[in-house]
């Protein structure tokens, strides 16, 4: 009787959800075309992804790059936008272990836990890379190019290994500074894991500026933090790309607050 049950009532979805072979939800709202946000979304944490894609829909960004994601979680998240907020996005994943304690699954194929980004536009050229050494847990970084404010952009989304590594960091940071330096426009964003006045970050600073017209590395400015411990770790890195304002939104569902920035590419070719 169970079984018959389940198959009555087939895949459990976000409530509004489409049939498979449905067309495709249009947007019923519209995002705003030159925001960016990066948001570490906590995990383990115990949160709803409900609760997650409200709090991105609450700012609408064009794009928005997650780190501590498990592929399942994305999923969710990004059905929960569509079905409940009418925003619809492309999503790419950029996971660097297989984690079933993280992420679940079945134990022979766990979820797979790293970054994503969720792009209003199209993403193309996909590059997910995992750092050389990731220190106590892998790390990495991935890159796509999509649309933002009109034009197209590089955009990389990136997790560092955690505190007290620095020597770690400063390796990852080079690794990726060597393909930002590649490309005469780009944005970055991500958890960093680093103060703006930390050593290892010198390598990001000489490519780009923070999207915060105060936070510089030289610790003179004031940088509004974006963890709970008040300390300023993640960023939006703009390489060739004017910020026209940015904002740190603190969320009770995360112990990173969500970072985004508001753009002017127009300007560009």
């Amino acid at each position: 009787m169970v079984l018959a049950w389940m198959v009555l009532s087939g895949p459990s979805a976000p409530s509004g959800a489409l049939d498979a072979g449905s067309a495709p939800v249009k947007p019923v709202r519209d995002v705003v075309p030159n925001r960016v946000m990066t948001w570490n979304l906590c995990n383990p944490c115990e949160t709803g992804n409900d609760d997650r894609a409200a709090a991105i829909a609450e700012f609408a960004p064009q794009v928005v790059g997650v780190q501590e994601a498990c592929v399942g979680d994305v999923e969710k998240i990004r059905d929960y936008l569509e079905n409940l907020h009418g925003l619809v996005y492309h999503v790419e994943y950029g996971p660097v272990l297989q984690s079933w304690g993280r992420c679940g699954g079945a134990p022979w194929n766990p979820g797979g836990y790293g970054e994503a980004i969720l792009s209003a536009a199209p993403m193309a050229d996909v590059v997910t890379e995992e750092y050389p050494d990731g220190g106590s847990e892998d790390r990495g970084y991935m890159a796509v190019t999509t649309t933002v404010d009109g034009r197209r952009v590089r955009v990389f989304n990136t997790h560092l290994a955690e505190r007290r590594q620095e020597a770690v960091r400063a390796e990852q940071v080079g690794v990726l500074a060597a393909e930002v330096a590649r490309h005469d426009r780009a944005i970055v964003i991500g958890d960093f894991n680093a103060v703006p006045y930390a050593s290892e970050l010198t390598p990001m600073w000489k490519l780009a500026a923070d999207a915060d017209p105060g936070c510089r590395p030289s610790g003179a400015g004031t940088c509004a933090p974006t963890t709970d411990w008040q300390s300023k770790f993640d960023y939006v890195f703009l390489r060739d790309v004017t910020a026209r304002s940015h904002r740190v939104h603190p969320t009770p569902v995360s112990d990173h607050d969500q970072l985004y920035a508001d753009v002017d590419l127009t300007d560009r070719p």
